[in-house]
């Protein structure tokens, strides 16, 4: 009986050793240098990637699918996140919920006028 406590012992101390699986990672990329003056900013995202350098360049791949020329990273995230813009600022926010991405960045915009563009959460 003490061998078996033993083993197990060491099997759970094993599997505790073991690297956690990467968590996903999402990215949002703005090209607001397209529309601002009609308050439109093209983007695109993406949510699922295995890490920062993947969740870039699928998003500066999707803002530029939608036509935008002078797409750049705005945000990465492993949660959520969010941008912001107006005519004259912009603001980025991330974290544990859309709800607290939206608010940090429409506080980081710092202009009444700023509206949230896009918001995505990891699933």
């Amino acid at each position: 009986m003490i061998r078996l406590m033993q083993a197990m012992a060491g099997a759970a101390f094993f599997v505790l050793m073991l690297p956690a699986p990467a968590l996903a990672v999402g990215a949002i990329a703005v090209d607001d240098e397209v529309g601002l003056s009609s308050g439109e900013v093209g983007f695109g995202y993406v949510i699922g990637a295995e890490d920062k350098k993947e969740a870039e360049r699928g998003a500066l791949r999707e803002c530029r699918k939608q036509g935008n020329d002078s797409c750049k990273v705005a945000v990465w995230f492993d949660q959520c996140g969010a941008y912001a813009a107006s005519e004259k600022h912009s603001g980025i926010g991330y974290g544990r919920s859309k709800e607290i991405a939206r608010h940090q960045a429409l506080d980081d915009c710092g202009s009444e006028h700023c509206r949230i563009v896009v918001a995505e959460c990891e699933e």
